[in-house]
Parts: C-alpha cells; structure tokens; sequence
C-alpha cells in the first residue's frame, strides 16, 4: 500500500476545494451559531478571502494536499505563527475526503505537518474544533492536543 504524503496544493486545486469548505463552514456556523443560511455563507466566505488573500500563493499558510500514490485523499491549511500568536501555528482545516475517511490518513496528515512546522522552529499547534465533533477531538486528544479554552453558547427563546 502507498504511504500517504503531503505535496503543496495548487492555486487550481484551492479552488476546487474551497467551495465545499465554505459551504461546510458555512453549515456548522447556522447550526451552531444561530446565523440564518445566507448570513452564513457570507461570513464563510469572507473570512476564508480574509485568510487567504492571494489564494495558494498567501504568505504565511502552508496548504498541502494529501495524497496515497497519485490519488488526493484529503487537504490541510495551516496559517503560519503570526505577531499576533508568535509561537503557535494554527490549523484552520484538515480534511479527508468523505470516500477515503476511516483510514488514519488525518492522523497521519498532522503528523506529517508537525514534522514541516518543526523544520521550521514553530513550537506549538493550535486548532478549533465545534463541540459536537466528538470523533476530532478524540482524534486530536489522542495525537496529544489539550484543551486550552473553551467557549459555551445558550439560544434565547425571543418569545420570553
């Protein structure tokens, strides 16, 4: 069997998949945010054109694509440390396509990111995660990420 390898994603691939993850995004924030759908989506997709500016060419992000032999089994995005967060990465998405999941390749894709921020002296990796995602954050406890905040939200019932 192939072993799974990361490769720099191209400015065509990036666009392939930004779609799908903005309508992903866009999903998880009206369901766990209360935005309407179209509130939703505007803000997925201004805050990802905030992110990546300049697309696959972005200073400071590091955008792999996965792959196992030649087939694309995933993608992650890692913002690089910042003035703002000096000494810690962050990943900002980490996907395995739908057909290829169940397979350790996520594991094996920030493993293999760990190894490229450590060449680089970064010293920490940071990510979020919604609540409900129990199976990433069993993922990422087990790879030895902690809990370093945690944010609660309540609806309101506009009715009183």
């Amino acid at each position: 069997m192939a072993e799974l390898t990361l490769t720099p994603t191209t400015e065509q691939e990036l666009t392939r998949l930004l779609g799908p993850l903005q309508q992903g995004y866009a999903e998880d924030l009206a369901a766990h945010r209360g935005m309407t759908p179209d509130a939703a989506l505007e803000r997925a997709v201004t805050q990802i054109r905030e992110l990546l500016p300049a697309g696959a060419a972005t200073d400071g992000v590091v955008l792999r694509a996965a792959r196992v032999g030649e087939t694309e089994v995933g993608w992650i995005w890692v913002t690089l440390p910042t003035p703002a967060a000096p000494n810690q990465a962050w990943i900002h998405n980490i996907e395995v396509h739908e057909e290829h999941r169940g397979r350790g390749y996520a594991r094996r894709m920030i493993q293999l990111i760990e190894v490229e921020l450590a060449h680089l002296g970064v010293p920490e990796l940071g990510l979020n995660v919604f609540g409900t995602n129990t199976v990433a954050i069993g993922l990422y406890r087990s790879l030895g990420f902690e809990v370093t905040a945690q944010q609660m939200a309540k609806r309101i019932d506009p009715t009183g």
